[in-house]
This record gives structure tokens, sequence and C-alpha cells, in this order.
């Protein structure tokens, strides 16, 4: 969905405070994207254009990426609450999601990104074809290496820690854990382990909430709003973006 990042003003020399209140340089973006429908309906366009709009800018961001050395670059495509929007608007994203894939993926897979997507993959409610797409993609970019791509799909964070906690529960089921063991061993239980926290947190349109995204994950991360809509965010936007964090987070 659409939003656009400054190239060469956010980057691999950006300054981000870890859990350990270690300097460090941005190595995981995660981005809640927003404001595609409102930006339509301001051009008295379908919410749907709002989200065609966007292919564009992920595209860019993922190139944008790629050239900065970010390891890591998570987006909410799609959460559980977006099955609450009309019907109509519900069955365009499960079109456009898997459009992309149909038409881009060979380019993404070219310039050597990694997709994954997190979320409840199995629930009925998705699209077959959705499924076979989503872990045929998974698959065959599972070897690159110069950008890990995570779609948070059918995603929602009080799902993901219910089932972190189950997961813990049923393989420790005849085990009495000490607080220090589930603190050094919960994150093992979630879906995608490997994928660390996120450096930066960017969310488009002005809104604050954190949208039951990553809740866990986001503990010890530094946030930025964007006031603009995705649609209208210009790369100079993003010049204010970085020096407010610099002053935050580096010394």
């Amino acid at each position: 969905t659409a939003y656009e990042i400054s190239l060469g003003l956010v980057g691999s020399e950006m300054c981000i405070r870890d859990r350990n209140k270690k300097d460090k340089s941005l190595k995981h973006l995660a981005i809640i994207m927003d404001g595609n429908g409102r930006w339509a309906l301001n051009k008295e366009l379908p919410r749907t254009s709002g989200h065609a709009e966007g292919e564009h800018s992920l595209s860019r961001t993922i190139d944008w990426a790629i050239s900065n050395k970010i390891n890591w670059l998570t987006v909410y495509a799609f959460s559980t609450e977006n099955w609450l929007r009309s019907s109509d608007e519900v069955d365009y994203l499960m079109f456009f999601n898997r459009d992309i894939l149909i038409r881009r993926r060979d380019e993404f897979n070219d310039k050597g990104v990694k997709f994954r997507f997190l979320g409840n993959l199995g629930d009925e409610k998705i699209p077959d074809e959705n499924k076979f797409l989503m872990k045929e993609t998974e698959e065959i970019t599972k070897n690159n290496s110069n950008l890990n791509l995570v779609f948070a799909f059918n995603y929602g964070s009080h799902n993901e820690i219910h089932s972190a906690i189950m997961n813990l529960h049923n393989s420790n089921i005849e085990k009495i854990l000490s607080i220090e063991e589930i603190t050094d061993s919960f994150y093992s239980y979630f879906q995608y382990p490997d994928i660390p926290y996120p450096d930066l947190l960017l969310r488009t349109a002005g809104e604050e909430r954190i949208s039951n995204f990553l809740l866990y994950q986001l503990a010890y991360t530094e946030n930025q709003d964007m006031e603009s809509f995705c649609e209208n965010i210009m790369f100079a936007n993003m010049t204010m973006i970085c020096s407010k964090m610099l002053e935050h987070v580096c010394t």
C-alpha cells in the first residue's frame, strides 16, 4: 500500500537505539501502511484506487531498502480486523495481494528479495489461490539474501501472542517453568523467531495507533508518525523525520 521513503535520508548510517540502549544502524524497518482509502475518497475515487496506487510506492521502498542495506522490511499488508471492511473491499485486497505476486514476483526475486508471510495463513477465509501463491513465493525466494521482506498478512498481534503461549504450553506440558525460563525462550515460540525486533516503526496518515501490529516486538522500537496520507508523502518529508529520529537516538 502507498508510502514513499527518501533514498539516502534514512539508511545504513542511521543510528537507532536497541533494547540495551546501544546505538546501531537501521537493520529492520516496520511500516503501517495507512490512509489509502481516505486518500482516494478525498480525490472522489473508490477506496480501492488508493490501494492500487500503493503498488508503486511498495516497489520504490523495496528498491530503497536494498540500496541502503536494510536487512528486514516488514509491511502491514492485511490485518485480521480488515475482514470487517466491506466485502467488495476485502475481495479487492485479496485480488490485489495475489495479483502483485503473479505480476512482480519474478522481478523481486531477481533483485534478491526473500519473502515471508506472517500471520494466520491457514484461515479458511483466505482464497486457496492466495495461500498457494504465498507458499510458492516463500519457496522460490528462500535462498535470496539482499532483503528479507515480511508481509504481515491476515495478521493480528494478539493472535500471534496467544498462539505463542499455546505453543509454549504444549511444548512444556509436564514442566513448571520459572519466569526467567519463559522470558528467555518465549519469542522462540513465535511464528518466525528469527525475525529481529524492528528498530524503527513508521505509520502514515497522521495516525498514532499501533493497531495490533507487532505488539511484543515493538517494546523497544523507535516510532515515527507521518502526517501526510501515504500517497502524498514526498522524499523531502523524510528529512524532518530523519532529523527528529537522530536527535533522539544518536549521540
